[in-house]
């Protein structure tokens, strides 16, 4: 009797300590966010990304293999600020953990934890797919980019006490490392400040923010509805009167309109990362940056 109450003992101790050492399940919404848990969480996160470098994450189905994977997280980070309410909820309904739901440590919004841009005053839904909460883009602002990894550390450390440690250390390491990438790309700004782009959605809002540039106009005049021909004709008149050098484009946006304005005004289109995954070279939050000022400053010393 007493062999097997210890053996009884035994696996009920092996088992916990092999729970202990189970990886952290990352659930996120985006790259950037995968990207900024692998630097953090390293090998002992697991780390699934939902969408991918050329995807718009504003439009993604809630497909079975996603409801697996958040079924199982112990973490769920997204960008919040409603860029994934057409698919998050649906997620998170069908089996998400509570330590995942609002609220809880392992509910991470990237929204919620820095300063939002372009907050509407007014909520009316013949202004298009806005959010109510502001721009959710807010990953291309790097310095938004530090604030989360702390967010994140803090999470980590309250899921997975027992490697509070290495997340510390994996924090500190990062964010020595980001700030050298910020000073070199505070100096390659100096080129770029005062520039002036077209856009066709407000998807690099803070991008410009932080990078000094001005924007002429959005061909994407009404969120999510394809510009019209009077509005691509108002464009095309501010484009005119500018000194614009480029027209930025996700991966994901139309070129039409743009392939449009470029013929008419001889202005290039520029096709910018916006994400990882979103050039053949950037593989990590670092190349993200890195390659998006170099394509920006080949347009801006165009003549």
């Amino acid at each position: 009797m007493r062999v097997a109450l210890l053996c009884v003992a035994l696996g009920c101790m092996l088992a916990s300590l092999a729970a202990a050492q189970d990886p952290v399940r990352i659930l996120a919404c985006e790259p950037e966010w995968a990207a900024l848990a692998e630097e953090i969480g390293g090998d002992d996160v697991i780390v699934h990304s939902a969408t991918h470098g050329r995807q718009d994450a504003h439009y993604i189905r809630a497909r079975p293999s996603l409801i697996a994977k958040v079924r199982r997280a112990d973490i769920v980070f997204c960008s919040g600020a409603e860029l994934e309410v057409g698919w998050l909820p649906v997620l998170m309904q069908r089996g998400a953990r509570q330590i995942v739901q609002p609220g809880q440590p392992g509910h991470i919004m990237a929204a919620d934890h820095v300063t939002v841009l372009e907050r509407p005053e007014v909520i009316d839904r013949s202004l298009g797919d806005i959010h109510p909460s502001g721009n959710p883009h807010v990953h291309l602002d790097p310095r938004n980019i530090a604030t989360l990894a702390d967010v994140l550390a803090l999470r980590l450390v309250r899921i997975d006490p027992s490697r509070s440690d290495a997340y510390r250390e994996r924090l500190s390491s990062f964010q020595a490392r980001w700030a050298d990438a910020m000073a070199r790309w505070q100096e390659r700004l100096e080129h770029l400040r005062g520039m002036k782009v077209i856009v066709y959605h407000k998807s690099w809002t803070y991008l410009l923010h932080w990078a000094g540039l001005e924007r002429v106009a959005s061909l994407e005049r009404t969120p999510g509805i394809p510009p019209t021909a009077s509005q691509l004709a108002q464009v095309l008149e501010l484009a005119q009167d500018s000194d614009a050098k480029a027209i930025l484009l996700a991966p994901f946006e139309p070129a039409d309109a743009a392939d449009w304005l470029f013929r008419k005004t001889a202005v290039p289109m520029v096709e910018l990362p916006y994400t990882v995954g979103g050039h053949p070279e950037v593989q990590d939050l670092f190349s993200l940056f890195d390659v998006t000022l170099t394509l920006l400053q080949e347009a801006g010393d165009r003549p």
